[in-house]
C-alpha cells in the first residue's frame, strides 16, 4: 500500500510538470509576437523598413514591389538607372520609397545606406543583399580585375553590409536578413568562375552569421533562384543553343521572372519564418530537382 501512494504521487509529480511545461502559460510566452494573429497576418509587414540593394530593375525590382504590397516601406539601392517604375509600385502600395545612389564596391556604401535610412524612416528591420554582377570568360583567360569586381559587389559588399546593418538590428532583438544566392552556389557553371566563386561564398557567410546571430532574434536566410529571364542573363538568352538547353532542363516548362522571388521574400522578411535560420530557399522551376 505504501508503495503505490508513493509511486502514485511520483506519477502525478511528473503529469504535473509535463502539463506545466506545455501550459497555456508557457505557450502564450513563446508566441507573445504571433498572440491574435491569423497565419496570413503574419505575412504582413506593415510598419517595417526594408533595405534592398539593386531594388530598380531585375530580381531585385520584384522583391522591392512585393515587400512593398506587404507593406514595407522601401530603402533601394542602385548605382545609377532610373526608379520611376519603382516609385510607381511603392506608391500604388501606399508606401513610401527611398532611393539612394551608391556605387556598391565604395567601402562606406552601406554606413551612408544606414545613415540615410535613419535619417529618413528611423529604422532597419529588412536587408535584401540583391545587387550583384557577371562577367563571363573561360577561367584560363580570365581577366584578375574582373575577378576582384565580382568579388568586391558580389561578396565584399554583402559582408559589409550585412555586418552594418546587422549592429543596427542586434539592439532591437529583431531583424530579417535575405541574401540573394544562386544556382551556382550548387553547381560550378561554364566560364563564370568568380561568379561562381562569389555565389558558394554568400551561402557560407548565410549559414555563418546564423550561426551567431540567430540567438539574438536576427534571421539570415538566402534565396537561391534559377535562370530568371533579367539582364544578367542577356548573353545566354541570347545563345539559341544555351537557351534551348536550359529550358529543356526546367520542368516548370520556362524560364523564372522577378515576380517569382516575392513569395519567398516575403515569408522569409515576416514573421512567419521567425523559426528559418540559415536556409537556402531555392526558387528555380524544379530545376535543382533534375
Amino acid at each position: 500500500m505504501h508503495i503505490t501512494l508513493v509511486l502514485l504521487r511520483v506519477f502525478r509529480t511528473i503529469s504535473s510538470s509535463l502539463i506545466t511545461s506545455e501550459s497555456p502559460e508557457v505557450l502564450r510566452s513563446h508566441h507573445k509576437k504571433k498572440r491574435g494573429c491569423m497565419i496570413l497576418d503574419q505575412f504582413r509587414l506593415d510598419g517595417q523598413v526594408a533595405l534592398v540593394t539593386g531594388g530598380n530593375r531585375g530580381l531585385g525590382f520584384g522583391i522591392a514591389t512585393a515587400l512593398a504590397e506587404a507593406g514595407a516601406d522601401i530603402v533601394s539601392i542602385q548605382r545609377s538607372g532610373d526608379v520611376s517604375l519603382l516609385q510607381e509600385r511603392v506608391q500604388h502600395a501606399g508606401r513610401r520609397l527611398l532611393p539612394l545612389t551608391l556605387d556598391l564596391a565604395d567601402e562606406s556604401a552601406a554606413e551612408k545606406a544606414l545613415a540615410a535610412t535613419i535619417a529618413q524612416f528611423g529604422r532597419v528591420d529588412i536587408l535584401v543583399n540583391n545587387a550583384g554582377i557577371q562577367r563571363r570568360s573561360p577561367a584560363s583567360d580570365f581577366p584578375p580585375e574582373d575577378w576582384d569586381a565580382i568579388l568586391t559587389v558580389n561578396l565584399r559588399s554583402v559582408f559589409l553590409f550585412c555586418q552594418v546593418i546587422g549592429r543596427a538590428m542586434l539592439p532591437q532583438g529583431r531583424g530579417k536578413i535575405i541574401n540573394i544566392a544562386s544556382l551556382l552556389s550548387f553547381q560550378g557553371g561554364i566560364t563564370v568562375p568568380a561568379y561562381t566563386a562569389s555565389k558558394h561564398a554568400v551561402v557560407g557567410l548565410t549559414r555563418a552569421l546564423c550561426n551567431e546571430w540567430a540567438g539574438r532574434g536576427i534571421n539570415v536566410n538566402a534565396i537561391a533562384p534559377g535562370y530568371m529571364d533579367t539582364d544578367l542573363n542577356v548573353a545566354l538568352r541570347a545563345d539559341p543553343e544555351r537557351n534551348r538547353t536550359i529550358s529543356e532542363r526546367i520542368p516548370a516548362g520556362r524560364w523564372g521572372t522577378p515576380a517569382d522571388m516575392g513569395g519567398a521574400a516575403v515569408f522569409l522578411a515576416s514573421s512567419a519564418s521567425d523559426y528559418v535560420h540559415g536556409q537556402i530557399v531555392v526558387v528555380d522551376g524544379g530545376w535543382m530537382a533534375r
